[in-house]
Order: C-alpha cells, then sequence, then structure tokens
C-alpha cells in the first residue's frame, strides 16, 4: 500500500518504521523543512526517535499537496490543537476516495470537537465511511524498539477498520478492530488529564493507594462522560480506555504525568512547557474537558481539580484533600 503520514514527531515517525517493516511504500511529511532536511542528510529524527536509523525506503518531505496525491491512505499523527489548519490546507481537494486514520489524541479547545469530527469539518469530502481512529496503550518509544503493542482502530465502517487493522498490525504490534469511533478517540483524548493527575500524585509525595484511587475514580469520570456524549460503556474498559490509562499514568515516558510530577513538586506550568520538546496533550485537553463537562452537565471531580491545579494555580495538596472530603455516597 501508498501510505503518507502527516506529522515526523515520535508517533508519526514511529508509524513510518512499522509501515515499512510491513513492506508499504512511505511517505512521511512535516511542516518543518528544517526537520526534513536533518532527517534526509543523517536518517535520523532525534530527539524523537533518538538513534533510529530511518529507511532510505521512507521518503521525507514538505510538499503537503503531493503527498495526498499520491497516497491513498492518510495517517495524520498532527498535535491536536493544530490539526485543522493543516488539514484546511487542502480541504479544496476531492478526497473521497482516501481514507484517513487520526493517531493524535485530544479534543479541540474551541469548537470542542473530537479529531474525526474536526477532520470531517476542515474537509469537505471526507466521509464516515473513510475515517478511522487508531487509539491504545502505545508509547512511541516502546514501539519503535519492537516491543509486544496491542491497540485498537475504530471506523464507522468496519470494512475500514478491518483494512487498517491489517495493513498496520505486525508481529510486534497488534490492532484490533472497533466500531465505537467516538469512545474510542474520547478514551485516547481524556486519559492524558487523568495521567497528569497521576503525575501530581507522584510529584507531591503520596503513595500507590492514592494513584489507584485516582485512576479508578478519573476511570469512572471519563466514562460517565463519554456515555453521555454517544460512546459505548464497554469501550472504557478496553485498550483504549482503561489501557491507556494505566499506561499513560503509570510509565516512565508519559509526557503527562511528567507534567504532572513536576507541578507537584512545585514547578509552575508555563516552565515546564518551555523544556518539554514533545506536546502533553493533557494540558489542553484539561480545558476541553470541563467545557464539555459543563455543556453535557457531567460532574467530574477530578478532572475539575487538575484543570484548576493547571490554569488558576490551585495547591495539588488542597485539591487532594478537597476530593478526599467530598460528600460520602455509593460507588456506582
Amino acid at each position: 500500500m501508498k501510505i503518507a503520514i502527516l506529522g515526523a514527531g515520535s508517533w508519526g515517525t514511529t508509524l513510518s518504521l512499522v509501515f515499512n517493516d510491513n513492506q508499504h511504500e512511505v511517505t512521511l511529511w512535516s511542516h518543518n523543512a528544517e526537520q526534513v532536511k536533518k532527517i534526509n542528510s543523517t536518517r535520523k529524527n532525534n530527539p524523537y526517535t533518538e538513534s533510529v536509523l530511518i529507511p532510505k525506503e521512507i521518503k521525507i518531505t514538505t510538499d503537503l499537496e503531493e503527498t495526498i496525491s499520491q497516497n491513498k491512505i492518510i495517517v495524520t499523527a498532527i498535535p491536536s490543537q493544530h490539526l485543522r489548519s493543516v488539514l484546511n490546507k487542502i480541504s479544496y481537494l476531492d478526497l473521497s476516495d482516501h481514507i484517513f486514520c487520526n493517531v493524535s489524541k485530544g479534543i479541540e479547545n474551541e469548537s470542542l470537537m473530537t479529531m474525526s469530527e474536526v477532520m470531517m469539518d476542515s474537509i469537505p469530502s471526507i466521509t464516515k465511511r473513510n475515517l478511522a481512529i487508531l487509539s491504545g496503550p502505545s508509547h512511541a518509544e516502546e514501539v519503535w524498539r519492537k516491543i509486544p503493542t496491542a491497540v485498537v482502530t475504530a471506523s464507522y465502517s468496519i470494512k475500514t477498520a478491518k483494512l487498517l487493522s491489517s495493513i498496520f498490525s505486525t508481529n510486534y504490534f497488534r490492532v484490533y478492530q472497533s466500531d465505537d469511533i467516538r469512545g474510542v478517540e474520547l478514551g485516547g483524548s481524556l486519559k492524558n488529564v487523568i495521567a497528569i493527575g497521576s503525575g501530581i500524585i507522584d510529584g507531591s509525595g503520596f503513595g500507590d493507594n492514592t494513584k489507584a484511587a485516582i485512576i479508578t475514580r478519573g476511570m469512572l469520570e471519563m466514562s460517565r462522560l463519554g456515555v453521555k456524549m454517544g460512546a459505548l460503556p464497554r469501550t472504557f474498559t478496553g485498550l483504549s480506555g482503561v489501557g491507556d490509562l494505566i499506561v499513560t499514568c503509570m510509565s516512565k515516558f508519559s509526557r503527562n504525568r511528567h507534567v504532572g510530577d513536576q507541578l507537584g513538586k512545585g514547578e509552575k506550568l508555563e516552565s515546564i512547557l518551555k523544556k518539554m520538546v514533545m506536546v502533553a496533550e493533557g494540558v489542553t485537553t484539561a480545558k476541553s474537558a470541563k467545557d464539555l463537562s459543563i455543556k453535557f452537565g457531567v460532574e467530574m471531580p477530578i478532572f475539575s481539580e487538575v484543570y484548576k491545579i493547571l490554569y488558576e494555580n490551585k495547591n495539588p495538596q488542597s485539591s487532594t484533600i478537597e476530593l478526599m472530603t467530598r460528600e460520602l455516597r455509593q460507588e456506582h
């Protein structure tokens, strides 16, 4: 297959390696001309994939229109708040015979749209049948090391989901299928906010008991909002829900957990983000989650406290005490 990946960060670059292992013809697009020049010269993409050599068979380019026109399967690995601006550049093209699969995790702040909604809103010729999402517990650092990983691809068309599952899957990267695109993308996005909360627990010096409580009750809040927005409850117990939540809350590779850890230690958000090369999607998703909870009338106390720590400089210890002393109630 001829496959294009838009976005040459850690995940986009890693997926280009996965596709290349499957003998597909891969084009990796970046808006950054300097980055493209460097990769073509060294065949490395530091710091995103460290010392991994990018095979010469993978084409690296800045030409967006040519990339789209020459490939029928388009994988978007662009940070959520920038996806629309990139897609707007190709919105005039007839892409009704293309398949689009988004792998970034987030919710657009202003519109409160999920990434599949942003894609259909940006490019009129994209239809539900040729749109998909890939999500699950999949740190790029482990995938490019070929550590066994399982994820899920979701589409309104099970035929599209099956096709992408076969294209992505290798002996180290297993892809399940789902028809709940709303649940899969909400799970992948919202869990990043809970991961920040998990990091705050670490940085504040609390223990495993506290983290387990945050993860478990955070999952309840995620599924509560997701179901209100039309997702299936079972999706949140799967790879894109509890699976992704566990790895993001516990892993040393988690950028969102790192942000929370530094906040828990007393560092300011602006300072933390300045030191980071890669994007921690949970920071912006916290805003969207707060607005969605208001829009759909869903109580989300953990999400609310993470938002206040991020944007209202609330003391993490105070937030924890407030969560612990809320009115007692039944668990379910």
